[in-house]
């Protein structure tokens, strides 16, 4: 199969508009004039457009009965096989400028890969989609424990609505994604301006500067707010999940359309976060963490959106239909704790006190620089909430731990997914004499820090955690084991309902002793295995001339003479054939054949 024809003057635009942007104004500038500028750019696009054209003649994927391969390249070929069963996503996107021309970019991911393992760069729509549907279906054909009972022909599973955000949901989403990286962001960028401003401050008023000052954090806050309040809704616009088998399938975006799956069987980790404008309307949101990298989400690092927002109910409850994890019960970290985080918001506190009092001395003006101490009647409430939003929970399958008070994120891990149980203490932890206890899985999420931990519990608290996390990960382990390898004898009743139903039972029934041991039955040989057998010396190895599946006589019969019945035996002798016909009884003259000569015996018996 090929890419689509409109791919070659796209993928040729895309690879050279910067350049031929650059070089455009540079030869114009430089005294060749316009129309050197414009030959220089049509060589450079007429280059790109040959190279575009010879790889859309070299470019093919083929879909075979066990993987999907692409063969590519140019100048170099490369030829790629991914196994159907090792593919995790298929996921289709088209930009703004992709779906004006109808084509779209096809992304193949794999468990635990941090980039896309295979890219199809472009297709038609209609292919892409038709491309995903099928890779997925053969996908499941694949597995043994599925497909065998899909009817004949058929096209694929059910696919079943779960989820449609709708406006109020899409307004709350830009409204409530408040993001205050974006803060550090716009201050690094306006930094440069604050040598020009200093040149204007000492000529104002100390209140002038202090309102100043509380407008541009604020103007920091709203405008932090609307670029978070765009990129969520540019995301989440449209978005739409349902249940296709065993594979959850998603549709999101505006200026870029995102279409992908997430396989139930690659799941890590559940993450329900929050924060607080979100609890006080009782909304939240839902992701899943595979072993996988899902494309356009940035920093996540395949961390998918399942539910972007939602009824905290709805949220968890189809959370439950992903993994059945029950209603987490969480235990708070030690009370004195609340001591450590109060000692680090004022330290926080000393730290703005002395900025503000070095920002007064290098203005020299009479600036409030102790204002900042005011805010030492919120660390407090600050360190008793950062204790109680905290905690972890054992459940008879899983893991679930909660951590943050302005971002809350509760993660839900299954035993039988933790990779790793880490004890982890900085110095400053063992000065409180806590520990912190991670559970790392196979997620990708773990390259940043977002597995689930249990936060600053005492330490034998922490070891006997350790050791519980890790005798239920063994558990967890065999019992999936026992479900996938079990079997059971077939008892009396059984084989009496079979009777009940067929009307007959097997006329040859094997009785299973006590022990679950069937021996054979050697009664019908007529070896006597307490002899040993005749061996025969080959010059390297014995070899058992009568094997103990064969029934050959008693030693005792081995040294009778085989040819009183007058059998004929025949001897190579010097490579030529002999036949002896010698009456053992009478003790006739027999004629031996020497040099290749043929004798027959005369004699009768």
């Amino acid at each position: 199969m090929k890419l689509a024809p409109q791919s070659i003057p796209y993928r040729a635009l895309q690879k050279v508009a910067g350049i031929v942007v650059v070089l455009f104004f540079v030869v114009n500038d430089s005294g060749w004039g316009f129309p050197a500028a414009a030959g220089a750019v049509g060589a450079i696009l007429l280059v790109a457009g040959a190279y575009e054209l010879a790889y859309y003649r070299r470019f093919e994927y083929e879909l075979t009965d066990d993987t999907l391969d692409i063969r590519s390249g140019v100048i170099s070929r490369r030829e790629r096989e991914i196994p159907y069963r090792r593919i995790q996503n298929v996921d289709v996107s088209r930009s703004v400028i992709q779906r004006a021309i109808g084509v779209a970019a096809v992304d193949l991911e794999t468990a635990g890969g941090s980039s896309t393992e295979g890219s199809i760069r472009f297709v038609t729509p209609e292919q892409a989609t038709r491309l995903q549907r099928e890779v997925q279906r053969r996908k499941s054909a694949s597995s043994p424990a599925e497909g065998s009972d899909a009817p004949a022909g058929s096209t694929g599973p059910v696919e079943e609505d779960l989820f449609a955000i709708s406006p109020r949901e899409l307004a709350l989403v830009g409204a409530l994604s408040f993001d205050g990286r974006l803060i550090g962001l716009l201050v690094f960028a306006g930094s440069g301006s604050v040598p020009v401003l200093s040149g204007f401050l000492p000529d104002a008023s100390a209140l002038a500067l202090s309102a100043v000052a509380v407008v541009a954090v604020g103007a920091l806050f709203l405008v932090s707010w609307a670029i978070g309040a765009a990129v969520s809704f540019s995301n989440y616009y449209g978005f739409r999940l349902s249940r296709a088998g065993d594979e959850l399938r998603y549709e999101r975006g505006l200026f870029r359309r995102y279409s992908g799956s997430i396989p139930t069987e690659k799941v890590q980790t559940l993450t329900v976060s929050d924060n607080p404008a979100k609890r006080a309307l009782g909304y939240a949101t839902l992701s899943i963490e595979t072993a996988g990298y899902a494309p356009g989400q940035g920093g996540e690092y395949g961390s998918e959106a399942a539910v972007p927002i939602a009824r905290v109910g709805r949220v968890y409850e189809l959370a439950h239909e992903i993994e059945s994890f029950g209603e987490p019960s969480f235990r708070r970290p030690p009370r004195r704790i609340r001591w450590r985080y109060a000692v680090r918001y004022a330290l926080v506190v000393a730290v703005l006190v002395g900025v503000a009092f070095a920002i007064d001395w290098y203005v020299t003006a009479d600036l409030p620089w102790y204002a900042p101490t005011a805010l030492l009647l919120a660390v407090p409430p600050a360190a008793h909430l950062k204790w109680k939003h905290r905690g972890y929970w054992l459940g008879e399958d899983h893991l679930a731990t909660r951590n943050g008070f302005w971002s809350r994120s509760v993660r839900v891990v299954p035993y039988y997914r933790i990779q790793n149980v880490i004890d982890s203490r900085t110095v400053f932890q063992r000065r409180w004499s806590v520990a912190t206890v991670i559970a790392d899985t196979a997620g990708t999420g773990s390259l940043v820090g977002s597995d689930a931990a249990a936060v600053d519990f005492d330490v034998d608290e922490v070891v006997e955690l350790e050791a519980a996390l890790g005798d239920r990960l063994q558990q967890a382990i065999r019992d999936r084991r026992e479900s996938t390898t079990s079997f059971e004898w077939f008892d009396d009743s059984r084989d009496a309902d079979r009777e009940g139903d067929h009307g007959k039972t097997d006329e040859k029934r094997v009785d299973v002793p006590d022990d679950g041991v069937v021996r054979p039955d050697l009664s019908t040989t007529g070896r006597d295995y307490s002899e040993p057998a005749e061996r025969v010396d080959t010059g390297e190895y014995a070899v058992d001339r009568f094997p103990s599946d064969a029934p050959v006589p008693h030693r005792s019969e081995m040294g009778r003479d085989d040819t009183e019945d007058g059998e004929d035996t025949e001897n190579s002798e010097d490579g030529d054939d002999t036949e002896d016909g010698d009456d053992t009884e009478d003790g006739d003259d027999t004629e031996d054949s020497e040099g290749g000569d043929d004798a027959d015996d005369g004699s009768e018996r």
